[in-house]
């Protein structure tokens, strides 16, 4: 199969089309249909249920940004967990940070499974780095029924369809402060800034409610559908907005961090919102 396309329906207004020569794997495991597919312009991506979840190309925008923005604005994380995440890319770019240990609790180990064999590039053998603790289990599930405290807990779940609903609804925050210590910090994705509107609007609210300082950020990430792309930051104690730039960029330095999109100016530049964002959660410009 050459120079063939995959349309994604996202959105019930548009759809992306991806021209592809070869299609890697296809599938189905428990829980969802796992498509790879070998793209011309972003290189291998994994497909969930006829979604683009990442490609090859740009996936280090997404996981740089889902992960150092949390644990660099932690004075210390060691225990850090991860919901989701199941092609390794914020797994890897937490185990960059001195961690004693990083949780990752992935429903699908389908997932993880192809994701080590089609897409290694993503994972760089984080799932063989001792600190790494790999559970499959519901996220929810995990979260209700674990002892432990995390510094840094960050939910890389797919968009609130299927198997990852539950872990945008209020009893998933109410569980999620059970577990996160005083000065712990929660991060999650909400979607695109122009097409997922409802869900970002909704997920600020939890937000609002579970925490004293939430915060939505930004980044471009050509993959997803709408251009800008939106997390939110939440903490009951450090305030994103408080953090220095120097301090910030020292300990950027101390680590020698090595990315690609993320750095120090840009971590504070990620949480200035165009007026449109504001209103979407309800600020004044």
């Amino acid at each position: 199969m050459k120079n063939t396309w995959f349309y994604e329906h996202l959105h019930p207004t548009l759809r992306a089309g991806y021209k592809f020569n070869k299609i890697i794997y296809s599938g189905r495991s428990s829980f969802q249909n796992i498509k790879f597919i070998e793209t011309h312009a972003y290189g291998r991506a994994l497909i969930l249920d006829d979604i683009v979840q990442t490609t090859e190309v740009d996936e280090f925008i997404y996981h740089e940004m889902m992960s150092h923005i949390p644990m660099l604005s932690h004075p210390g994380p060691k225990n850090v967990l991860i919901i989701g995440g199941g092609d390794g890319g914020v797994l890897r770019e937490v185990l960059k940070h001195p961690v004693k240990k990083a949780t990752m609790v992935e429903i699908d180990s389908s997932v993880v499974k192809l994701c080590k064999k089609y897409l290694p590039s993503i994972s760089r053998g984080a799932f063989n780095d001792k600190r790494a603790n790999l559970v499959f289990a519901d996220g929810d599930r995990f979260i209700r029924n674990s002892g432990e405290k995390y510094d840094v807990i960050i939910v890389d779940s797919s968009d609130p369809i299927g198997p990852a609903k539950i872990l945008f609804q209020k009893p998933f925050y109410r569980n999620i402060l059970k577990v996160l210590s005083s000065n712990g910090i929660m991060v999650r994705q909400t979607g695109s800034t122009f097409l997922q509107k409802e869900e970002i609007n909704y997920s600020y609210k939890r937000y609002k409610e579970a925490f004293k300082y939430p915060a939505l950020y930004l980044a471009p990430v050509p993959t997803y559908v709408g251009g800008f792309f939106s997390f939110i930051y939440g903490s009951n104690i450090i305030n994103p907005k408080k953090i220095t730039l120097p301090g910030l960029t020292k300990k950027y330095r101390v680590l020698k961090l090595n990315t690609k999109y993320y750095n120090p100016e840009l971590h504070f530049a990620s949480f200035v919102l165009p007026n449109h964002e504001k209103k979407i959660i309800g600020e004044k410009s």
